[in-house]
């Protein structure tokens, strides 16, 4: 297996994104689309309903990078995020939640992302479904 070429775009005169990249080429052999997570516990459970927003943002990381690794991946493979959630105030006051769960499970690697506002989700107790694109080696 060949390691993936990863790289950042940043367009000239744009100032450096906070915690995503704006645009990322990659090359691979595999393209892996993963279905959005919730907070649920791994497999697809329902979230319990007394976790907070920042435990369901690290719940639905790490069930996120369990598939990338089930499919022979590293977090430093999945090129594209898209994270919906019903609250933006809530994931603005679990900055500090968020940003711990993303350093543990995808360290100082910055993918593009995408933020979206919800009215709701399927699980009627999820506040975060994160879904996202890796290029495999």
């Amino acid at each position: 297996m060949s390691e993936i070429d990863y790289q950042a775009i940043l367009p000239e005169g744009w100032q450096r994104a906070r915690g995503f990249s704006y645009g990322v080429v990659a090359t691979g052999s595999r393209i892996l689309r993963i279905a959005g997570q919730i907070g649920g516990a791994e497999g697809g459970q329902p979230v319990d309903p007394g976790l907070d927003f920042g435990g369901q943002w690290e719940r639905a990381m790490g069930n996120l990078v369990a598939i990338v690794r089930a499919a022979g991946g590293e977090p430093e493979h999945i090129v594209m995020l898209r994270a919906y959630v019903t609250d933006t105030e809530a994931f603005n006051a679990a900055g500090a939640a968020v940003g711990a769960a993303w350093g543990e499970h995808l360290g100082r690697h910055f993918p593009a992302m995408t933020l979206v506002e919800v009215s709701r989700l399927l699980d009627p107790n999820a506040m975060v479904e994160i879904e996202g694109e890796a290029v495999l080696p």
